[in-house]
């Protein structure tokens, strides 16, 4: 798909990953439609990137609540008049064995990262079916392909994530919306810091010496390179 002009809506992009691919796509020449829980960062990113001559709006939600996705879809086309591009990319971790694991922590993730894509899902195909056309690129993760002590949680919310994906690809292959999964590795942000559940396990893993790590930028250009050739997967070292 060439991006110059296509209406992009982009969640958790308020920092990592989402708010590298909004300056990301914004360089592309895309309209973007950005989400987030943090009002005030928002508003500065879009005043940002509108004084670079990027069009941009600010759309403040909380994922977890389906009416509050519902309406950001609605704004970005009351604003846009369509949706071209839906990236569901917010989400969030809980540390903790299956043992140990606090159910509260896996329902509060299960709603960021599974439910609330499948809203936006919801919500976008309409608007792209009556366009006839559309592409949705889901943020999942390489954990979701890998056993790791203490992140069955987070890996289970990916996995199912994944299967949407995958499940949603045939479902729509003939009304020309494509759905492709992105799934990254260990990404330099904010992301593990701000996981719930055990804090021990949360320092082991942001300070595992083995895993390989890549910057959001460079997480943010395979997702644009995904959204340019439009593949199934888009791992890092495609």
């Amino acid at each position: 798909m060439d991006i110059h002009g296509k209406v992009v809506f982009i969640t958790g992009a308020s920092a990592g990953i989402g708010l590298a691919t909004a300056q990301r796509f914004a360089r592309e020449g895309a309209k973007l439609a950005l989400v987030a829980r943090s009002a005030d960062i928002l508003a500065r990113l879009t005043d940002e990137l509108r004084a670079q001559g990027c069009e941009a709006v600010a759309l403040p939600a909380d994922l977890r609540d389906p009416a509050q996705v519902k309406h950001a879809v609605a704004e970005t086309v009351r604003h846009y008049g369509r949706i071209d591009i839906l990236i569901n990319n917010a989400g969030q971790a809980a540390s903790g064995t299956v043992a140990d694991l606090n159910p509260d922590d896996f329902h509060q993730i299960i709603a960021l990262n599974v439910f609330a894509p499948l809203i936006a899902m919801q919500s976008a195909i309409p608007v792209m079916r009556e366009q006839g056309d559309g592409l949705i690129i889901n943020v999942s993760s390489m954990v979701s392909r890998m056993r790791l002590p203490g992140l069955a949680a987070y890996a289970a919310t990916k996995a199912a994530l994944n299967m949407l994906s995958d499940t949603a690809r045939v479902e729509l292959a003939g009304e020309n919306i494509r759905v492709i999964s992105i799934l990254p590795r260990m990404t330099a942000t904010d992301f593990t810091k701000n996981s719930l559940g055990d804090p021990e396990l949360r320092r082991r893993q942001r300070t595992n010496p083995a895993a390989p790590v890549d910057t959001a930028e460079y997480v943010a250009d395979r997702i644009l390179a995904a959204a340019i050739d439009e593949p199934e997967e888009q791992y890092m070292d495609a």
